[in-house]
Order: structure tokens, then sequence, then C-alpha cells
């Protein structure tokens, strides 16, 4: 299946580009949304989860705020793929598990819900400037976005390690799992960082090291996986379940933090100090606590990244 895809070129002052540096954009089964058909990505949505208004969370609201649109809740999202955030099939519906949390959020706030779609890295300097109220893309929580911007946790960032179906490889949990294999990797991404540190700990320990593939995207990536030179492939976890979903040649061995050895959470971003972060994390809660947001995650196959609470501000990944 085709399905239509938007590429953002663009700039962005100086200042503000270390905020764009890694995304959060992590075994061997995968959920079971994964498992059947695939996700629908027509722009009616049906199959939407939808959620009451949370008190707890209204009330959590701050008087003095001004939302960008009264009684609305506008939140910027890019659309770089299933299933995070893409375009339906009639090109200009912004779907996927993203636009859906975005929609449970703004249920529970009692608000409507406008999204904004968004070239990534345009969203630091939008959210600063209040042409809107969060962001719910896939933003990982770092040392440095917090000197700007408020957070509230509602993922898990992970990497997953996939393979092609036919492989004898079963899991690759930590460095000793992958020594001697050849990984497919994005040159330049913290998955790389990562690997790079888990060969050298593997030769250290007297073990082989990884053979790192670097390529610039995801379709040569897998090209080299499923022709058979490279054992296995490593990037974010949730653009890895709808392959495998899609194609169903490659299957999920093992996943890892975005941040490892740190945890790497995905949030929604605030300007700091507006206010709204309180609201957002009761309301994240409150969807958690109720199984609307277990569903949600099901709808997409990302049950793996669920999280058991929401929380503010948490330690991010540091600056380096």
């Amino acid at each position: 299946m085709s399905v239509p895809r938007n590429l953002f070129i663009t700039s962005l002052r100086r200042r503000l580009l270390p905020l764009l540096v890694g995304a959060a954009c992590a075994g061997a089964i995968l959920p079971a949304a994964a498992q059947g058909a695939l996700v629908d990505l027509g722009p009616e949505q049906p199959g939407r989860v939808r959620a009451e208004a949370d008190p707890a969370a209204v009330a959590r609201l701050p008087n003095r705020y001004r939302f960008v649109e009264p009684g609305t809740l506008t939140v910027a999202i890019t659309p770089g793929g299933p299933p995070l955030g893409t375009y339906a099939t009639d090109a200009k519906t912004v779907i996927g598990a993203d636009p859906d949390f975005a929609q449970l959020v703004a249920d529970s706030l009692g608000l409507k819900l406008a999204l904004v779609p968004v070239a990534w890295a345009d969203w630091p300097l939008g959210l600063a400037s209040g042409r809107y109220d969060a962001v719910i893309s896939n933003v990982g929580v770092t040392e440095q976005r917090k000197e700007k911007f408020d957070f509230s946790t509602y993922r898990q960032g992970l990497h997953g390690f996939f393979v092609r179906a036919d492989s004898r490889i079963d899991h690759i949990r930590e460095p000793k799992d992958a020594a001697g294999l050849t990984i497919s990797v994005g040159g330049g991404t913290n998955q790389e960082r990562i690997l790079v540190e888990w060969s050298r700990q593997n030769v250290a320990a007297g073990l082989k090291p990884i053979d790192l593939q670097l390529f610039d995207d995801e379709a040569a990536r897998l090209v080299a996986l499923r022709s058979g030179r490279a054992d296995a492939v490593v990037q974010p976890h949730a653009q890895l379940v709808f392959v495998a979903a899609r194609d169903r040649d490659i299957r999920r061995v093992g996943t890892l933090s975005a941040g490892w050895p740190l945890k790497s959470d995905v949030a929604i971003a605030t300007r700091k100090g507006s206010g709204l972060v309180d609201a957002l994390t009761q309301a994240t809660n409150g969807l958690i606590a109720n199984g609307t947001y277990g569903r949600m995650l099901a709808r997409w196959g990302l049950e793996e990244e669920a999280l058991p609470r929401s929380e503010t501000n948490p330690p991010g990944l540091p600056k380096y």
C-alpha cells in the first residue's frame, strides 16, 4: 500500500538546533494489532478511541492560560510516517497513534482538537512563539529541551531490533547478544551511538565486535536486511512494527531504550511555565487508569511502548 508522505526541508535559528537532535523517535512476537490486518489508513477513522471529559484534569487547567483558539487544544504534529503520524489516503487528514492520543487528551480536557501539521524542525520555534498550545509528535525528553519547554510523558522511547522472518536469531537484549552480528543502522543516529558502545563492551569482554552497516534511509537499511547483507536492523520501534505488519517478512527480537543506558520517554511538549503541564499529566494518567490509553496504543500495535504512569518534567537525556 502506498501512503502519501510529505518531506520537509527547513532551516531554524542556530540557538534552537540542539533541541531537534535525539528524537525519541523498541520480544519476538508482534503486538496483537500488528499481527492482524494493517491499520486503517482512511481519513474517517471509525475505530478511533475517544474519551469522556476528566473533571480532575479540567480542574488543573490554569485560569490565566489563553488557548490559541478558545475551547480548542491546538496541537502540532509532524506526519513523518505510520504508525505514529502520517497522512491518510486522502493526502490531507493526519492520522496515527500521536493524533489519536492528542484527541484523547483534548477529550479529557473537555476541548475540541485542532491538529497543525508542521515540519519537525519547526516545532520548537512554533511552540515558543505561541502558534500552538502543545506538540504531540514523538518528542523525547532531554535536559536541553527542558530549559525551554515543559513535558508530560506519554510513551516509552524505544528502538527495535528486527530480523528476517526466517532468521535463527531469537533475541537481542544486551551487548553480548549482538556480538559478531552485522547490523544495519542509520548513520549519525542515537542507535549508532548505542551500538558503538555495545561493540566496545563486547571487545573488552573478549567477544566479537558488532559490524555496523550505516545507511541514511530506512529503505536502504531494510534492503540490506532482506538481501542477507545484514543480520538485523535497529531503528525506532514504532516504524518497524508497522513495516513488519505490512510486509510480514521481518520480526522483532528485542527492544532497548532510545536513551540507553538511561530511560528515554516521549512526551507532550508545552511552553515553559505556561501552566498546561499539570493538566496534561493528569489527563494522561486518567487515560492510563481507565484503560483508554491502552486501547489506543493497541489499535496501532504499540502496546510495548506503554508507560505505567505519566510524569511531569522527569529527568531527560543529558546534553552530549
